[in-house]
């Protein structure tokens, strides 16, 4: 993929991605003989003191390949003996970019891709299958073209540590994972196509809640989360009928409030219509130059895959497809149909500063952007984000789309509370990743999964102590609120659910609290401005 072509899906829908690696031990004892799921008996390794025991390639599904390319996941196959659960499986297609600054090769994926990829991996390390430890799901994100649940920063034995049982998955991807068509909508027995990728997030939700108990997992204490098109999907599952029962929790990180820095708010542009996609599969048939769908099933990956240079692109996304998604998810929100679920979610400082022009324009080209975009609100607007040169207007560009992606989601909170019994968490993480030869990044997209999972190790950069401090907090209140349904414990700062008091954001950066964001004055203008164009 091209990398204009891969930013343009980022601005649409966002990014985050994979690798391997572990080394035998001692496993937790009742566990060391193996693991009984529905499909046979599994054998894993450990961490390298033994305390955590990890399974890797664990099929959730059948392979989606011949007649099961683009239906949805069928049951994995039983096997007979013993397992070895010791190799993560492929990776689903996808175009392998390896790295993409700033994104380097521990956010994505560097071991194989293949249409048979419906694998899972979990760590625990529970004493024994009766332990009823909380489970955290892990959606990946890539903008639904790329990613793995094998990323090295989504290694989860340091939050396994904590009394978690981890489990990352796979879901197909791109034109394999996404693709509605007229056709494939007929031979549907429930007149739906498009969300392949997010059926196989439900199997795999629908084969944790039957084997995660083997693990010393409690199905009823299921947290869902995922970041980009991982937080996407998130929202989506609860907005599914599909996925009641399913999980008990969610973590949304930088999900819609982080693409409100493009101007995208809310929940009304997360899934497309069904027409509008099956229009697009059609394209995408004609550019591979088939016809019929026994034409496009006898594509190889490659051919589906490979880009042509003059024809329209296609953009793959999610679907109202009236079974998975049975209505925009705006209005599943607004009438209180979702899954009500206690919920965290945040947003980077810097959740654009992968895309090119982020905080380096000039003072000209700033005032004339203000113009176009606020009208006869620019007066007033840089009265809030003055600029007398070309560095303060690169410093004010970057606020204003900080406050936008706040006040978005603070706008998001408030649709959420009017139907929702359940607490919301907000956070915004500030911390740049210590990286002195690219500083401009920031608190970059997907910065802050390897303080989550406290991977700091899988990446080799400068770590100061407040690194790991910051790390340790994240990954506890991630663990805890897997727990609980809230962030909060012992020795860690008070995060009040939003709409307790006037401060809305645990901020997590260099100091961590609660924090009222943005400023009043600047906080009012913005709320006013997107309220605006959304018609709220």
């Amino acid at each position: 993929m091209k990398k204009s072509a891969y930013f343009l899906t980022l601005l649409l829908v966002f990014s985050g991605c994979g690798a391997q690696g572990e080394a035998p031990g001692e496993a937790p004892a009742a566990m060391s003989e193996g693991v009984e799921v529905a499909q046979g008996l599994l054998t894993g390794t450990t961490s390298a003191d033994g305390d955590v025991l990890i399974f890797k390639g664990v099929p959730f599904a059948a392979p989606p390949v011949g007649p099961l390319r683009w239906q949805p996941p069928q049951p994995a196959a039983a096997w007979s003996g013993e397992r070895a659960a010791d190799a993560f499986g492929a990776s689903c297609i996808q175009n392998l970019a390896r790295s993409r600054a700033p994104w380097t090769e521990p956010f994505m994926v560097q071991g194989d891709a293949d249409e048979d990829c419906l694998y899972l991996n979990v760590w625990t390390a529970a004493e024994n299958a009766s332990a009823s430890s909380p489970v955290l799901v892990y959606i990946h994100g890539g903008g639904f073209n790329e990613g793995s649940g094998s990323i090295d920063t989504y290694d989860g034995e340091a939050l396994a540590r904590k009394g978690t049982v981890v489990v990352t998955i796979n879901y197909r991807v791109g034109p394999l994972g996404l693709l509605a068509h007229p056709a494939l909508t007929s031979e549907s027995e429930h007149g739906a196509s498009g969300n392949y990728g997010l059926l196989d997030q439900v199997a795999a939700l629908e084969w944790v809640q039957e084997n995660i108990e083997a693990f010393g997992g409690d199905p009823n204490r299921v947290t869902v989360a995922g970041q980009s098109a991982g937080a996407i999907s998130v929202i989506l599952l609860t907005a599914s009928p599909m996925a009641e029962g399913l999980f008990h929790r969610a973590i949304i990180q930088s999900g819609p409030g982080a693409l409100a820095s493009f101007g995208v708010v809310g929940y009304e542009n997360l899934a497309g219509p069904l027409s509008e996609a099956e229009r697009a599969g059609e394209q995408f048939a004609a550019n591979m130059g088939v016809e019929s769908l026994e034409d496009l099933r006898a594509l190889t990956p490659d051919e589906i895959m490979e880009t042509t240079e003059g024809v329209p692109p296609v953009r793959f996304r999610p679907v109202v497809d009236g079974w998975f998604l049975p209505d925009n998810v705006a209005d599943v929100y607004a009438s209180g149909r979702m899954i009500d679920v206690p919920t965290m979610s945040g947003m980077n400082a810097d959740e654009g500063s992968a895309f090119p022009g982020y905080g380096t324009t000039t003072l000209e080209a700033y005032r004339q952007e203000v113009r176009e975009r606020y009208g006869d609100q620019a007066d007033e607007f840089f009265g809030l984000y003055p600029a007398e040169s070309d560095e303060e207007a690169s410093r004010a560009q970057i606020d204003a789309s900080r406050d936008r992606g706040l006040m978005a989601m603070q706008q998001i909170a408030e649709q959420r509370a009017a139907t929702a019994e359940t607490d919301l968490y907000l956070y915004y993480f500030e911390r740049g990743i210590p990286w002195p030869e690219y500083p401009r990044f920031g608190a970059f997209h997907t910065s802050e999964v390897p303080y989550v999972f406290d991977n700091l190790s899988k990446l080799d950069r400068p770590w100061e102590d407040i690194d790991h401090r910051l790390a340790a907090v994240l990954s506890s209140y991630w663990a805890n609120f897997a727990a609980q349904g809230d962030p909060n414990g012992a020795d860690l700062p008070e995060w009040n659910p939003y709409g307790i008091s006037t401060s809305p954001f645990m901020v997590l950066g260099d100091e961590i609290g609660m924090q009222q964001l943005p400023p009043p004055d600047r906080a009012a203008f913005v709320d006013s401005f997107l309220a605006a164009r959304t018609g709220s």
